[in-house]
């Protein structure tokens, strides 16, 4: 089964159970970019609410350009303050040492590009799954697919029953039913990929 999906950044536990039987998911970088999506940030669990974390653009998140066009405002220290915010979250997070050594590496190093960085996480984020699915990128923007192929890219998530899990913070602000693939990494472990297929 063939996906097509934006290109999101540590992508939500709703688009990880859509995508679970997918063979090949294919991001869309002719898309143009929609601001206030998860295209340049991605929400996690924190201590009183959770916390969204972005990704700065130049010129900004108002421009109507092509996904693959982004560009990163390197000039602030984004990839510093998500770090830090992650490990002051989830450092007692069950296995948040377990991801860290591998997971720091890509708030090292510089991207240019969004959906250069979009697809590190979500590579790493496949890796630590376990999961088979093919990723590749389209090379030219469609409208409308055949209905053979799952089309992603205006789905409203959350849709349908979400697995519950342990959360860090749960006992203060509530279970966060559709945040950040990384919140339930930090909770469970390798055993989140059981957790999204329940």
């Amino acid at each position: 089964m063939k996906m097509i999906s934006p290109f999101f950044i540590f992508p939500n536990i709703g688009w990880w159970v859509k995508i679970l039987n997918a063979d090949i998911v294919a991001l869309d970088g002719y898309e143009h970019f929609e601001k206030m999506t998860y295209r340049n940030r991605y929400r996690i669990s924190g201590a009183n609410n959770s916390i969204l974390l972005s990704v700065p653009l130049v010129n900004g998140r108002n421009q109507h350009v092509q996904m693959k066009d982004l560009r990163i405002y390197n000039e602030e220290a984004w990839q510093i303050r998500h770090w830090r915010t992650l490990v002051s979250v989830y450092n007692r997070a069950p296995y948040f040492d377990h991801y860290e050594k591998s997971l720091k590496p890509l708030f090292e190093t510089q991207f240019d590009y969004l959906t250069d960085f979009n697809m590190a996480a979500l590579r790493w984020t496949k890796q630590q799954l376990k999961l088979e699915f093919e990723i590749e990128q389209t090379d030219v923007y469609v409208k409308e697919y055949p209905t053979a192929i799952t089309d992603l890219r205006n789905v409203k998530y959350p849709s349908g029953t979400l697995p519950k899990y342990y959360q860090v913070f749960e006992d203060r602000i509530g279970f966060q039913p559709d945040i950040s693939i990384l919140d339930m990494l930090f909770s469970e472990g390798p055993g989140a990929v059981y957790r999204l297929r329940s």
